[in-house]
Order: C-alpha cells, then structure tokens, then sequence
C-alpha cells in the first residue's frame, strides 16, 4: 500500500517502533544469552573528486534489538556546492528467515531531490554463498510508482589491517518519473572499489574510486538536462562502527 505523505512515515515507523517492542519473544529471547544489542555502521564517509568538482557522500546503517528481531535504519545521501542533493533515510523492521538472512519491511522517505517521495518498503538482507554481503528491497510509492535495488559488497583481507572492498548498486524502476528525472526499467549502476587501513577494527580510513552509469529513459533526460550519464570519480573517505 503506498505511503502518501512524509506525516505518515513518522505514523508508519512509529507503528513499527511500537511493533518492535511490544513483540512477545520466544525462550530463547527471554533469557541472558539473547541481550538487546545496538549496532551502528557508517560504511561510507567520503569526499568524492572529479573534474575538480568535489561532493560529501555518506552511506550509513545500524539496528537495535535481538537476535532474531531488528529495528533497523538506513541513509545515505551527498552534499554538493554547499548543499543537499540527495538525502534518503529508511525505518524498517527486521525478522530473521533463515541462517545468516533477514526480512525486512518498513518505510522509506526521500527528502532530496525535489520534489520528495515516499514509500514502502520489503526486502531481504543478508551473507550470499562466498560471503557476498547483499541488500535486495522492493519500494511502493504514490501513483503506481515501483522501485527495487539490488546491493552487494565483497570483502577481501590482504592483510589483517589492509581490505579490498568492491561494491555494487543497481537501481530499476516501474515507470518515468519525470520530476526527478527517472526513467523505467534499469536506471543506474554505482561501481565503487575501496581499500582501507583498519587502525582500529572501529576506524578505518580509505582511498578508492567510484564509477556511476545512467541507462534508458534516465539516461536521456540527464542528457536533456546537459548533464554527464557517466562518472569517474576518486574518493577519500572514513569507515567507522560501534
């Protein structure tokens, strides 16, 4: 069911805060050995360069709760000429389906780019064979609109401190969106390899590059706009989880 306002994400999220909470564990989670955990990554903290234009971009998640049951969020965005182009954050509740997956639906609003839009949320997050770390979630928005991205990252330790990380992000879409530049079917590919230094295993500082194509329909309205459908960019950024 779309989701027709950013009043009814706070509705919505509180419905699942409330959810979460008042959810009757089992005896496992009942006992010490499944405690309430905290959780908070920031995958990505970064300066991207190209062409000599610089931007902020930032990409992080975390989850309070049990073993088997999650309140997770989700954001990421960028800052560019001294303000927000992008901005996305998503409230979503978490259930463990199987070894090492987890369903998980809620709501997702974004802020930036104008105008703004809303959605549902359901998708299925978790460790693919050869430990791909993968995000797959279907999107449900006003006026018919769909959305599903595809997300996965692979980590390779050179060392015990030095890590080669490759990532991946696919976005499609159900229908144009003129507004916001947006066409159907396959829209975007972000390619990003990164490697970084872990001080600390909390703190990891990182250099790399990332690599953005722009497809179909969204393709040519980029081109209408006079903007690039390709971009090289180089990026030094920060890693850090508590």
């Amino acid at each position: 069911m779309a989701i027709r306002s950013a009043a009814k994400i706070v509705f919505a999220a509180t419905l699942i805060v409330t959810s979460c909470l008042s959810v009757a564990e089992n005896a496992r989670a009942a006992t010490e050995d499944d405690p309430l955990l905290l959780m908070g990554i920031l995958d990505q903290l970064e300066l991207r360069d190209a062409a000599g234009d610089s931007n902020l971009s930032w990409d992080g998640q975390g989850w309070f709760g049990k073993d088997l049951r999650k309140l997770w969020f989700k954001t990421e965005g960028e800052r560019a000429g001294g303000s927000t182009t992008e901005a996305e954050l998503q409230f979503l509740y978490s259930k463990a389906i199987a070894k090492y997956w987890e369903l998980q639906i809620g709501v997702r609003h974004d802020f930036k780019p104008s105008p703004s839009r809303s959605w549902a949320a359901i998708g299925i997050q978790g460790l693919a064979p050869y430990f791909f770390e993968t995000d797959i979630a279907l999107f449900i928005g006003e006026s018919g609109r769909t959305a599903l991205r595809l997300e996965s990252e692979y980590e390779l330790l050179l060392t015990q401190r030095l890590i080669l990380t490759p990532d991946i992000e696919v976005n499609f879409y159900g229908q144009d969106d003129t507004d916001l530049g947006l066409g159907s079917g396959l829209s975007d590919l972000e390619v990003g390899l990164r490697l970084r230094y872990e001080i600390r295993r909390e703190f990891a500082p990182y250099i790399g590059v990332n690599w953005t194509k722009l497809f179909g329909n969204t393709a040519d309205f980029a081109r209408f706009a006079g903007e690039d459908t390709s971009e090289a960019q180089l990026v030094i950024g920060l890693r850090a989880w508590f």
